[in-house]
C-alpha cells in the first residue's frame, strides 16, 4: 500500500473531491482570511491557517498575503496543504462484522460508537484498525490513515458499509457514489410526527458559522444535498422514517431531519439534550446497500436488522 496523502475532507462520499490544493472564491467582504478560510475547509483550525499562511502556501488572486489580510468578494483563494507526517496506523484484533468478502470489496456492519478511521490524536480502535488485522489487502486510494474506506458513517451511526479492498474496485465505487448508482437506505426514529408520507429534502450543507464543528443548511461555502424520506410507521409523538440518499456529505441525514423539525432521536448533537431512553448515539441505522460489483457487473444488495438497542426503544413507544 502507498503512503498517499491525508485528505483533510470529512465528507461521507470520498473520492477524487479531496485535493492537496483548494481553492475557493471569496462570497463575502472585510473578514479576515484566515477566519474566513478555517470556518471554509473541513478540520482546519485558525491556527493551521495561519501557519499555512506563513510558510506562502495561501495565496489571494495569485498573490501572497498576511493572516489580517481583509478578503474581498470573488477574491480567488488558493490553499496548498502539505503532505502529512507518515504516520504508523496499527492492525488491530476488534471484533468486526463481515457481512460478505470476496477479492475485490467488504460489506462490513459497523457498531454503533465505533470510529471509522484513525483521525489526529486517535489511531486506535477504529474500523480501519479492524480492516486491516482482518482483511489484509485494502485499497491505498485514501492514503494511510483511511485505507478501502470509500463511504463512512459517523461514530454512532450503525449499519453497512463499502469497503474497497484494491484500488480498481475503490476507484469503480467511488464513481458509482457520485453518479448516485449506489443504493443507501437508512432507517430512522425522528423526534415528531412527520406530515407527510413521503418528501424530500434538497438544501446545501456546509460548516455552521455558530459553531464550526457542526454542519448546517447554509448557501456559504455548502454542497448540494439531497435526502428522500418515507413514512414506515408512526408513533404519536415519534415517527420511523426510511431514508435514501442521493449525496453524502457529513451529518447529512441528521442535519436535514432537523432542518425540517424531526430531529432524529438520541442525536444529541442535532437533537434534545434529554436522553430519554439511555441511549448511547442517535438512532440512525445504515440498513441496506445495493451496488454493481465493479468486476462481475453483477447488482448486489445486501439487508441488515435494526440493532438491538433500536428495536428496544421501538418497543417501548409502541
Amino acid at each position: 500500500m502507498d503512503d498517499s496523502k491525508f485528505f483533510i475532507d470529512d465528507f461521507d462520499e470520498l473520492s477524487e473531491e479531496d485535493e492537496n490544493e483548494t481553492v475557493i472564491v471569496a462570497d463575502k467582504n472585510g473578514e479576515r482570511i484566515d477566519v474566513y478560510i478555517s470556518m471554509s475547509l473541513e478540520d482546519m483550525s485558525r491556527n493551521s491557517v495561519q501557519k499555512l499562511i506563513a510558510d506562502g502556501r495561501v495565496t489571494v488572486n495569485e498573490k501572497l498575503i498576511k493572516s489580517n489580510y481583509k478578503i474581498k468578494i470573488n477574491d480567488v483563494i488558493k490553499i496548498i496543504i502539505p503532505e502529512p507526517e507518515l504516520l504508523d496506523v496499527k492492525a488491530e484484533n476488534i471484533d468486526i462484522n463481515i457481512v460478505y468478502e470476496d477479492n475485490d470489496l467488504a460489506v462490513i456492519n459497523k457498531p454503533q460508537g465505533m470510529v471509522v478511521h484513525p483521525a489526529a490524536g486517535h489511531y486506535g480502535g477504529t474500523l480501519v484498525n479492524g480492516l486491516m488485522y482482518h482483511l489484509k489487502d485494502l485499497s491505498s486510494i485514501n492514503g494511510v490513515m483511511r485505507p478501502g474506506i470509500v463511504h463512512r458513517l459517523d461514530k454512532n451511526t450503525s449499519g453497512l458499509m463499502l469497503v474497497a479492498k484494491n484500488d480498481k474496485s475503490h476507484n469503480f465505487l467511488a464513481a458509482c457514489l457520485k453518479e448516485h448508482s449506489i443504493n443507501r437506505i437508512y432507517y430512522a426514529l425522528v423526534e415528531g410526527n412527520v406530515k407527510d408520507d413521503v418528501g424530500k429534502v434538497d438544501a446545501p450543507l456546509g460548516r455552521s458559522e455558530k459553531d464550526r464543528k457542526k454542519r448546517a443548511v447554509t448557501t456559504k461555502n455548502s454542497k448540494n444535498a439531497v435526502t428522500n424520506y418515507q413514512v414506515v410507521k408512526r408513533y404519536g409523538k415519534y415517527t420511523l422514517l426510511k431514508l435514501k440518499l442521493e449525496t453524502g456529505r457529513t451529518h447529512q441525514i441528521r442535519v436535514h431531519m432537523k432542518y425540517i423539525g424531526h430531529a432524529v432521536v438520541g442525536d444529541d448533537v442535532y437533537g434534545s439534550k434529554l436522553n430519554k431512553f439511555g441511549l448511547e448515539g442517535q438512532l440512525l441505522h445504515s440498513k441496506t446497500v445495493g451496488f454493481i460489483h465493479p468486476t462481475t457487473g453483477e447488482y448486489m444488495e445486501f439487508d441488515s436488522e435494526l440493532p438491538e438497542y433500536f428495536q428496544r426503544v421501538l418497543k417501548i413507544i409502541d
